[in-house]
Order: C-alpha cells, then sequence, then structure tokens
C-alpha cells in the first residue's frame, strides 16, 4: 500500500478514536446523574415506565432532526454496502447474519466499518440530548436509541438493495 492510500485509512482510525473518547466522556460525564436518578427512582431508567413515556419528548424535543438524519445516514451507507454484497455474489446482509454462521463476525466487523462512526455519533447526541430534554442523561438508554436509530435501518437498506441489485443483473 502506497503512502497515500494509507493517509485516508489513517485519518479514518483517527477520527474513530476521537469520536469514541468523546462518547466515551460524555458517558462517563453522564455517569454521576444516572446513579443519583437510580437511587432517587429505586430501579433502572432503561425499559422503565419512564422511558417509554419519555420516547415522545425525545422526538418534538431538541436533537430532535437526528431521528431523521441518522437514519438516514444509515439507509445510504446500508444501500451502497448491499449493492457491493450484490456485486460480489454475496447473500443479503439480514439472511446472511441469520443462516451463514461462519460469515457473521465478518459481516458485523464490515458493518462496523460502515456505520461505527455514525454510530458513535448517535451514541453523543442521544446522550447529550436527554441532559437537554430530561435534564439527566440514562448510559443505558443511549446505549440502545442511538445504535437502534442506525443498525435497523442499515441493515434493512443493506439487504433490500442486495436483493433490488441482483435482480437486475
Amino acid at each position: 500500500m502506497s503512502a497515500d492510500a494509507e493517509e485516508p485509512a489513517v485519518a479514518s482510525r483517527t477520527l474513530t478514536w476521537v469520536l469514541a473518547g468523546l462518547t466515551l466522556l460524555v458517558l462517563i460525564l453522564s455517569l454521576p446523574g444516572s446513579l443519583r436518578d437510580v437511587y432517587d427512582r429505586g430501579g433502572l431508567y432503561l425499559f422503565s415506565r419512564a422511558f417509554l413515556e419519555d420516547l415522545p419528548g425525545r422526538l418534538t424535543g431538541p436533537g430532535r432532526f437526528r431521528f431523521l438524519l441518522q437514519p438516514a445516514m444509515a439507509i445510504l451507507l446500508g444501500v451502497r454496502a448491499g449493492r457491493l454484497d450484490a456485486a460480489a455474489g454475496r447473500p443479503p446482509f439480514v439472511q446472511a447474519l441469520l443462516l451463514h454462521g461462519g460469515r457473521r463476525a465478518g459481516l458485523v466487523r464490515d458493518a462496523l466499518r460502515n456505520v461505527g462512526n455514525l454510530m458513535l455519533i448517535g451514541i453523543t447526541l442521544d446522550t447529550v440530548s436527554q441532559w437537554l430534554i430530561l435534564g439527566v442523561s440514562h448510559p443505558g438508554a443511549a446505549l440502545v436509541v442511538g445504535p437502534v436509530l442506525i443498525a435497523v435501518p442499515y441493515s434493512v437498506a443493506r439487504a433490500l438493495a442486495n436483493r433490488a441489485n441482483a435482480r437486475h443483473d
């Protein structure tokens, strides 16, 4: 690999490490308030009644645009990956994840390479928006909501793009 070809890979890895560090910092900063809330509430926030009641506030409060932007970006990345899968003769992504155990680890690594930075941004944005909307941030909720906004649309788009492109070949 030439020096010119290595530069984008190094820049990409650096960006990923910076985003991972920022995400970790935001999650760590949210721990004291979250632990206090667990103590006051007498239980975990994630999947509690309060969690479900707070979901509509997330859709209308600060950061609501991420509910459109993040899935849209995930869909675009999924379509690109699905087209590459079809061109390489690979099975649709979700089918391969479920039925081809030998390929599962490689598929997960590939998906994380494609959407890892977007997922880190999603977790960070969810954590910050919880602070703005709820006054406290719950790391568990951010680790679920952020990735779901990305993983589901990415997986479905990748599988559908593979199917659509395989039919036209």
